[in-house]
């Protein structure tokens, strides 16, 4: 074998690979981040008013069926006030966004409205679609 040959052995361009794990990375990042809390529901039309909400606050989404989910956990009227209740205690400041399908039973959004106002919380906020 001449010189040459192990030369080639030696110079492995890495860099085309390290390229392809930092983009995967990033697609990873990004589609991690880009979910919005909650479950999937058709929401009501509103206005331009701007967004309660960020990387503290909680969404309670109520779907077609009636189904309540804080953030994409289902939870019964009885859970979602305990747990509002443990995270008021660990951070008594934090938002809350509700969202209800436009399908949804109105009683269904008052009990959940009920449950937040016994909770003591003060930031409440209602989910609806941009208009069009």
């Amino acid at each position: 074998m001449s010189g040459g040959d192990e030369k080639s052995y030696d110079d492995i361009n890495v860099t085309p690979m390290v390229d392809l794990y930092l983009v995967l990375l990033l697609i990873f990042i990004i589609m991690t981040t880009a979910g919005v809390q909650g479950v999937k529901v058709d929401l009501p039309k509103g206005s331009k008013a701007p967004a309660l909400g960020g990387p503290k606050s909680k969404a309670i989404t109520v779907n077609n069926e009636g189904k309540i989910f804080l953030d994409t956990v289902p939870v019964s009227l009885a859970e979602l006030e305990s747990k509002l209740s443990e995270h008021k205690g660990k951070n008594p400041e934090f938002p809350v966004v509700v969202r209800g399908d436009r399908g949804t039973q109105y009683q269904g959004i008052m009990d959940v409205l009920d449950v937040v106002g016994r909770v003591g919380i003060s930031q409440i906020g209602l989910a609806t679609a941009g208009p069009k």
